[in-house]
C-alpha cells in the first residue's frame, strides 16, 4: 500500500507563507502604532505576539510530508517538511519481517507514529514520525496496512 500527501505540499507552502506575511504585517502594524497613532496602548504586542504564536504552532506540530509505501518486500517511510533547512528529512527503509509494533500518538494537536524493529546489535529500535498533517482517513488506512504486516509476521514467528 501506498499513502502520501505530497500534493498538499502547495496548501501547506500556502499557509506558511500566509503566516509569514501575517507576521510582516504585524511587526508593521505594531511600529505604526508605536510611532504614529498610539490608539491600541498595551494591546498593541498581540499584534506581534498571536502571528508568532501560530507560525509556532504550524512548525511544531511536525513534518507536514509523510509518505509511506509497504508494496515489496520492504517497507519505506518518509517523513520531510516543505522548508528544506528547518530540519533534517527522515528516510528509512526496512524489510516487512522486522517490523515488531506500532502505535500512533495523539497529544492535543500533535500526531506522532513510533515504529518499533528488530535490530540485532541492540535488540529493538523505536522510530519515530510526525503524522499531524494525514487526515484521520489517512492514518485509519496507514493503521491497518501495518496491522497486516504485524499480523502475517506474528504468525510468522508462531509457526517457527
Amino acid at each position: 500500500m501506498r499513502l502520501s500527501n505530497r500534493t498538499k505540499a502547495p496548501v501547506y507552502n500556502f499557509i506558511n507563507t500566509l503566516l509569514l506575511m501575517t507576521l510582516v504585517g504585524g511587526i508593521g502594524a505594531f511600529l505604526l502604532e508605536e510611532y504614529r497613532f498610539n490608539v491600541l496602548g498595551s494591546e498593541s504586542y498581540l499584534l506581534i505576539i498571536v502571528p508568532i504564536l501560530l507560525l509556532i504552532l504550524f512548525y511544531f506540530s511536525g513534518r507536514q510530508i509523510f509518505e509511506y509505501d509497504s508494496d515489496g518486500e520492504a517497507i519505506h517511510f518518509r517523513n520531510r517538511n516543505i522548508i528544506p533547512f528547518l530540519n533534517k528529512p527522515l528516510s528509512d527503509e526496512f524489510p516487512k519481517y522486522k517490523l515488531i509494533k506500532y502505535e500512533v500518538v495523539r497529544i492535543l494537536f500533535i500526531k506522532r507514529l513510533y515504529i518499533t524493529i528488530s535490530s540485532k546489535n541492540s535488540g529493538s529500535t523505536i522510530l519515530k514520525y510526525e503524522v499531524s498533517y494525514l487526515t484521520s482517513k489517512e492514518i485509519n488506512d496507514l493503521k491497518v496496512s501495518l496491522n497486516k504486516v504485524v499480523k502475517t509476521n506474528k504468525e510468522k514467528k508462531s509457526e517457527k
